[in-house]
Formats: C-alpha cells, sequence, structure tokens
C-alpha cells in the first residue's frame, strides 16, 4: 500500500473512532453526526456493542422510548393519635373501655381506606408504681390495642407495639388529672393513601 492511501485510511479510521466514541449510541455517525448507512439508506453500521437500547434515532433496531404510564397520584399519610386512659382504660387496667373500643373502630375504617405502611400503639402510665410494673403495664395496653385492631381486620404484621411506662409524660403526674393524661396509648399510623 502506497504511503498516500494509507495516510487517508489512518484518517477515516481516526474521525470514525472518534465519531463513535463522542456518541452515546452504538451506530458509526459522520463528522456531521449523520450515521452511516448502507446504499439504499435502510440500514445502519452499527460497533460490536450495538443493541436495540442503544440504536440511533432513524435507524434499523431503534426503539422509541415508551411513554411512562400515568401513575395514580399518591401522598403519603402519617398522623398521631393519643387515646386518653379516661377513654380506654380504668386505672391500672389494660382491659378497653365501650368507649375506647368506639375509638378503635373509628380507626379501623380509617386505616381501611389506605395502604397501610405501619401502626405502631405505644404504652404509657403515669408515675404510680415501680418501673419495672409501668413499663409490664404499657405493654399490655399497647397489646389490647393491637389486639382489637387486629379484630376489626387490620394486618397484625403491620402493628408494633411497645411502652414508655411512666418514662414520657405529657402532664405532670403531681394530680389526678395529670395523671390520668399520661395513662394512654399513643398510636402512630403511616400510609399511603390516594390524592383527591
Amino acid at each position: 500500500m502506497n504511503k498516500t492511501l494509507k495516510l487517508v485510511l489512518a484518517g477515516v479510521i481516526s474521525v470514525a473512532a472518534t465519531a463513535t466514541s463522542a456518541q452515546n449510541v452504538d451506530n458509526w455517525v459522520n463528522s456531521t453526526g449523520i450515521s452511516w448507512k448502507n446504499g439504499d439508506g435502510t440500514l445502519c453500521w452499527r460497533d460490536a456493542s450495538w443493541t436495540p437500547a442503544t440504536a440511533a434515532k432513524g435507524c434499523d433496531g431503534f426503539l422509541a422510548p415508551k411513554a411512562a404510564a400515568a401513575a395514580p397520584a399518591s401522598k403519603v399519610t402519617q398522623s398521631k393519635i393519643t387515646l386518653q386512659a379516661d377513654t380506654l382504660y380504668d386505672f391500672d387496667k389494660a382491659t378497653l373501655k365501650a368507649e375506647g373500643m368506639a375509638t378503635l373502630d373509628k380507626i379501623a375504617r380509617d386505616l381501611s381506606k389506605i395502604k397501610l405502611e405501619v401502626v405502631i400503639a405505644v404504652g404509657n402510665t403515669d408515675s404510680v408504681g415501680t418501673d419495672a410494673y409501668n413499663m409490664a403495664l404499657g405493654q399490655r395496653r399497647a397489646q389490647s390495642v393491637k389486639a382489637y385492631l387486629v379484630s376489626k381486620g387490620v394486618d397484625g404484621s403491620r402493628v408494633y407495639t411497645e411502652s414508655k411506662g411512666k418514662s414520657n409524660p405529657v402532664a405532670s403526674n403531681a394530680t389526678a388529672e395529670g395523671r390520668a393524661k399520661n395513662r394512654r396509648t399513643d398510636i402512630e399510623v403511616v400510609g399511603t393513601s390516594a390524592v383527591k
């Protein structure tokens, strides 16, 4: 091969390599960015990495991107509900009262309207009694809420319970009224509902 032909071929190979490396598709393009095609313009030249996903627009094998399906809009909802002792429990008890059951019935109905992620029931007590006793009482209160919600159709694997005992007061334990406010179960709900 003569020297001039070698230089021309080297230049063509260099231009093709530059054009191929500068693009984000695996069809070969010329220096102006136009895909190289066969004589009748029906097929494009491809490199060894070519796939339909990396084909140039206008070339054979090109897959047009699919329009994203419009997903129904949804929003994450999170709410915290506090159930007071005079609604749910008698003093030193974890047995639900009728008023507490009515409140939990409404919560169970509301939960059926959302895609439930998690419910956390946290039992709390007043300061009367030892730490260990109050932790156990708080846990029994949280468990009674879980058992009732499950009996109303809420998925038990989504309901978690814990006890704070007397460590999380919301009112002063120096008065009977304050102690009554501290005997409670906090329920936190996280789920997804459709945007209206």
